[in-house]
């Protein structure tokens, strides 16, 4: 007896030393031995277009997994800065001081490109808000306060503008989708440039806005807010049928973003992209262009000294500036002109 229960003792012991072997961390599920892993952070954004190609370069690539945290371009560019990231993400870029700071080096590939759009909160106003550049800008500086004020009924004589509140809403975090308004903004208005808040990732709103993080929580916070006003990447307001103003272009016409009007201002600028591939465009030319459009970036570093990492990830990135363009419509997302693709392969090609 004491013979027999000594090998039941031994053998119990034997398969829960197996089972916490193949539970415990970084021996991941039986079968995953050799599974390469990459990590990335950043960009709001454009993150339902990375998720949608991640899962997408997966299921083509099992050995390889992705994991992607939208944490903001602020964020994501002080992980890459930090190098606790293997690539990150921003609708900012990065600048010269930044990018000189990376020991590996650091490029700089555009990946999607998208429109800001002003979101609202209006029941029954009876047709579609028209904002002028110089209304909206006022209306973020917090000179327009109220919905009826005679400048905005001016420019909507149809429409039952009511007499409450504007609640601006903003982003809390440190975020490309405010640097590429601003960026904007200051664009179009000296007093914005020069007497601020100018051009940045997070803006002193001074109290006069509500706050939330990321284009998803900004989108949410308008849906439920009567009398909100919100900026965010167009495919997030779209998700969630919220109403969004026809803004005054350069050209002087009132635009409301769609495919057509978010490509038409790339098609009609791209010719400017420099060699970095840095290319903001705050006030884009062209009849039908929508004003506030913006491409958004992956981080990569120059150098990866790890073979496999660096193949996987340059896979990754070429898959999706070729196969992946194709999922950027239906998520609300400009696919990249076929010259700026090109030359964002090309980039992807000389990392080392």
């Amino acid at each position: 007896m004491r013979k027999g229960l000594r090998s039941t003792v031994v053998g119990v012991l034997a398969v829960a030393t197996a089972v916490l072997t193949t539970l415990a961390p970084g021996a991941g599920p039986p079968g995953s031995a050799g599974t390469l892993a990459l990590q990335g952070a950043g960009a709001t954004f454009p993150a339902p277009l990375y998720r949608k190609w991640i899962d997408a370069f997966m299921m083509q690539n099992p050995e390889v997994t992705i994991d992607y945290k939208d944490v903001g371009s602020g964020e994501g560019v002080n992980r890459f800065l930090a190098s606790s990231v293997d690539f990150a993400a921003s609708d900012g870029a990065l600048s010269d001081e930044q990018m000189a700071r990376v020991g590996a080096g650091a490029r700089l590939i555009p990946a999607t490109a998208g429109m800001i759009v002003l979101a609202y909160n209006l029941p029954a106003l009876g047709g579609d808000l028209k904002l002028s550049r110089a209304v909206y800008v006022d209306i973020f500086a917090g000179r327009i306060t109220k919905w009826n004020d005679p400048k905005i009924q001016a420019l909507n004589p149809d429409l039952a503008l009511p007499n409450l509140s504007i609640a601006l809403v903003a982003r809390q975090d440190g975020s490309g989708t405010t640097f590429a308004l601003t960026n904007h903004l200051s664009a179009i208005s000296p007093a914005w440039r020069d007497r601020g808040p100018g051009i940045g990732y997070a803006v002193d709103w001074s109290g006069r806005a509500m706050l939330a993080r990321g284009n998803e929580g900004v989108a949410s916070r308008v849906k439920i807010s009567e009398g909100a006003i919100g900026y965010m990447e167009y495919g997030f307001a779209r998700r969630l049928g919220l109403p969004m103003a026809r803004l005054e272009n350069r050209a002087g016409r009132f635009v409301a973003p769609t495919l057509r009007s978010g490509e038409t201002a790339l098609a009609s600028n791209v010719k400017m992209m420099p060699a970095n591939l840095r290319l903001f465009l705050p006030d884009p030319a062209g009849d039908g262009a929508y004003p506030i459009v913006s491409f958004s970036w992956l981080l990569l570093y120059q150098r990866y000294p790890d073979l496999q990492k660096r193949a996987a990830l340059k896979r990754f990135v070429t898959w999706g500036l070729a196969d992946g363009q194709a999922y950027g419509s239906a998520l609300g997302y400009i696919p990249l002109p076929a010259e700026v693709a090109a030359l964002a392969q090309a980039a992807v090609e000389q990392i080392q």
